[in-house]
């Protein structure tokens, strides 16, 4: 089936849904039995799709992850609170002290603070590197690098990353590889065939697309699988049936909200561009984007959100240019319908192992589902503030 296809029909097992066309809410801790060969089946397989207890999940949250597992090719989906809770069960599923992570520099700030917090304290070492090494990434690995960690495009920024490349080396050195994929999702990037071995999303943005519901997800391939599983259930993570609910019901209209959210944003990236405040615009399908050639083989479309650069501007015009936007709002995350913006003054604070060429602050938008001529009015009054108060 195409994607699109796919997507609409994806996790809607009669097992799970019954005759509904959507899955049910099913909201449990305690699951019963009514005999002791009904208990002793469920605790035989209380790893797989059979009703355990409520941690393990419910028809609701089978029905999710069998629609991703569809969409994405991969052996097993588990399920988290968060996006950040995925991260860090994947990486503690895989790490133990001694161990060493390479990190891609241009990682999720919350990503970073896992490994320079949590990991250190832990024992385990990271090093972060360049997110355009490719295959140099030989250079670093040591004895016990146990997992690579990627994030393509990179937060903020938005570098690609040459995933079968670092995969080859990661493969020949029996390396655990992760990708945070919540950029690309299951639609745009296909994870499992540039050679990932661990698959993560923050469902929270694109997947339940209406920024009402926080999920995390991760997938293995069926070398992993079975160890992310039984980790994350052992450090008693798991997801409510309504955000479960409300990912699976995000999913039908993923693809089409794509579309129209690349369309947007490539209309006011290429506005941007044009705009003599602008030093650059990183926007993964801009030729000038880092890693472009690399959008072009390994992603089949973009979204809505990208950042651009500003040549000039102290805290002040930065807040001017922010502060009273009518359409635009200031907050973290993205993925939703609405169009967001938030600022960062130095980058170069956030990174360790690779250089940043620019000193004017950053601003990242997510373009939304609004009109594209009411959201550049938006920015054109912006930039008129800003000026105002430089």
């Amino acid at each position: 089936m195409k994607k699109a296809t796919q997507l609409i029909h994806a996790g809607r097992s009669k097992e799970w849904t019954g005759s509904a066309v959507n899955p049910p809410v099913v909201r449990a801790s305690t699951i019963v039995f009514d005999t002791m060969a009904e208990l002793k089946h469920a605790t035989a397989h209380r790893g797989d799709r059979v009703p355990y207890y409520g941690r393990r999940g419910t028809a609701t949250h089978f029905a999710l992850q069998d629609a991703i597992c569809d969409l994405e090719g991969s052996a097993g989906c588990a399920l988290y609170p968060c996006g950040a809770a995925a991260i860090n069960a994947a990486l503690l599923s895989f790490l133990k002290q001694g161990d060493h992570l390479l990190m891609v520099d241009t990682a999720y700030e919350p990503t970073r603070a896992i490994c320079d917090k949590l990991l250190a304290g832990l024992g385990i070492e990271t090093s972060y590197y360049d997110p355009l090494i490719g295959a140099g990434i030989s250079a670093l690995i040591k004895a016990n690098t146990k997992v690579i960690f990627l994030e393509s495009p990179g937060s903020l920024t938005m570098e690609l990353q040459d995933i079968p490349a670092i995969s080859a080396v990661a493969k020949a050195h029996n390396i655990v590889l992760m990708l945070d994929n919540t950029w690309g999702t299951p639609v745009l990037q296909d994870a499992y065939a540039l050679g990932v071995d661990i698959c993560i999303q923050s469902a929270t943005k694109y997947i339940v697309g209406h920024s009402d519901a926080m999920l995390g997800i991760a997938t293995a391939n069926e070398k992993h699988w079975p160890q992310l599983r039984e980790h994350s259930y052992l450090m008693g993570y798991c997801a409510s049936a309504d955000d479960a609910y409300l990912a699976s019901r995000g999913l039908r209209t993923l693809k089409v909200r794509l579309a129209q959210h690349e369309a947007n944003a490539l209309k006011v990236a290429k506005w941007l561009q044009q705009r003599p405040e602008v030093e650059t615009v990183r926007h993964p399908a801009l030729p000038e984007n880092p890693g472009y050639d690399l959008f072009q083989r390994d992603f089949s479309g973009s979204n809505g959100l990208f950042s651009f650069v500003l040549k000039q501007g102290d805290a002040k015009a930065v807040a001017a240019f922010i502060e009273g936007m009518e359409h635009f709002k200031m907050g973290f995350s993205w993925g939703g319908y609405e169009s967001l913006i938030i600022p960062n003054l130095s980058i170069q604070k956030l990174r360790t192992a690779s250089s940043w060429p620019y000193t004017g602050p950053l601003i990242r938008l997510h373009i939304g589902l609004e009109d594209t001529e009411d959201l550049i009015a938006d920015l054109t009054a912006a930039f008129e503030r800003f000026h105002q108060a430089l």
